[in-house]
């Protein structure tokens, strides 16, 4: 397989709250983990080292803040081989509502592995929007993340 351009794992979804509260979702870990990941070390911070885990599967990753930009951009290095992720945030309808925009690159291996790794990561964080949307609108834990890959059920 031959790659014209690098893959990227793109994903959005409106959320009807306010910019402000949607960007401290993704900041704050005890905001996060009601649709995300279980536990955070510490805020998204510039130049603090952070560590994101599932509990349910095990895993940790670290996360190096590259930017932060208050109510309208994240962007970090994440997991290992770190790939880059940003966020965007829109505020809409007349500041009621916001739309969060998430973009995942720079993943590493040969253009079947790239791709691959895309299309998991754009899988992902679909369901991270979903969840946030059900968090923040309706107060919703919907077990997305943990439900995804339930022990017993084969890998894809």
């Amino acid at each position: 397989m031959e790659l014209h351009k690098a893959p990227a794992a793109q994903v959005g979804m409106l959320i009807r709250k306010p910019v402000a509260e949607v960007y401290e979702a993704f900041i704050d870990p005890a905001i996060t983990s009601k649709f995300w990941f279980t536990h955070g070390s510490a805020r998204l911070d510039s130049g603090r080292a952070i560590e994101w885990e599932w509990r349910m599967y095990d895993f940790k990753s670290p996360v190096a803040v590259r930017e932060l930009v208050k109510d309208q951009k994240i962007l970090v290095g994440w997991g290992e081989p770190a790939t880059t992720v940003e966020w965007t945030f829109k505020p809409m309808l007349d500041g009621t509502a916001t739309f969060v925009a998430i973009r995942n690159f720079d993943f590493q291996g040969d253009a079947g592995q790239q791709v691959k790794a895309a299309v998991d990561s754009t899988d992902g964080f679909a369901l991270v929007l979903a969840g946030a949307k059900a968090w923040l609108e309706q107060g919703i834990t919907l077990g997305l993340i943990g439900d995804r890959h339930p022990a017993g059920v084969p890998s894809a």
